[in-house]
């Protein structure tokens, strides 16, 4: 099921976005090989405590002209997914405290694409984001150390029929920082070669 959002802002007239499903408790992920059932509390946050410095290496070694090009109308600048991460943190943090807080909370869609937009992600200075992106990804980090044992099975839903677990928003967490790392060195590979 794919939930479309409406959005009247852009200079093509009418943009619709769809909120894609989220991945299962068990997903593998074919093209990274990561199996959530295979990842523990601590090695997602063993991972997402080196991931900064390793977007930072990437991100950076991109020739400045080159990180806010897009290789593909559909495709995000180095920039943007920089962004997006940074973002990804604070949601899941968010996301976190209050799947440990409150009982079944309904969480809201990210809505990457009318992010990218609306706060102009493509604008924003890499450098100054991926600071940010440290101190995000350091929130979640600290949220996850305040989950109690426990914890790791309470629910969070989202769209209908996707309730998810404490422990899949740390595993999710993790994934999105690995796949968006590996979108930030192809796209900065794929931009170089253009230039």
């Amino acid at each position: 099921m794919m939930v479309v959002v409406s959005d009247r802002g852009d200079l093509t007239g009418q943009r619709r976005d769809a909120v894609p499903r989220l991945a299962e408790e068990d997903y593998v992920c074919h093209p990274c090989g990561l199996s959530y059932a295979q990842v523990s509390v601590d090695g997602a946050v063993g991972v997402i405590k080196w991931l900064p410095d390793a977007v930072r290496e990437e991100a950076l070694a991109v020739p400045a002209q080159a990180r806010r090009l897009r290789p593909g109308a559909d495709l995000w600048s180095v920039t943007e997914y920089v962004c997006h991460l940074r973002d990804v943190y604070a949601t899941y943090t968010i996301r976190l405290h209050r799947a440990r807080t409150e009982h079944e909370p309904m969480l809201e869609p990210m809505l990457n694409d009318l992010r990218a937009r609306r706060f102009r992600y493509n604008d924003r200075d890499l450098n100054a984001v991926i600071d940010e992106l440290s101190a995000t990804a350091a929130g979640f980090r600290d949220e996850v150390s305040r989950t109690l044992p426990d914890h790791w099975d309470r629910f969070v839903t989202r769209l209908p029929g996707e309730r998810r677990t404490a422990l899949w928003l740390v595993r999710q967490a993790m994934h999105e920082g690995q796949h968006h790392l590996d979108d930030i060195r192809r796209t900065g590979t794929a931009v170089t070669t253009r230039m």
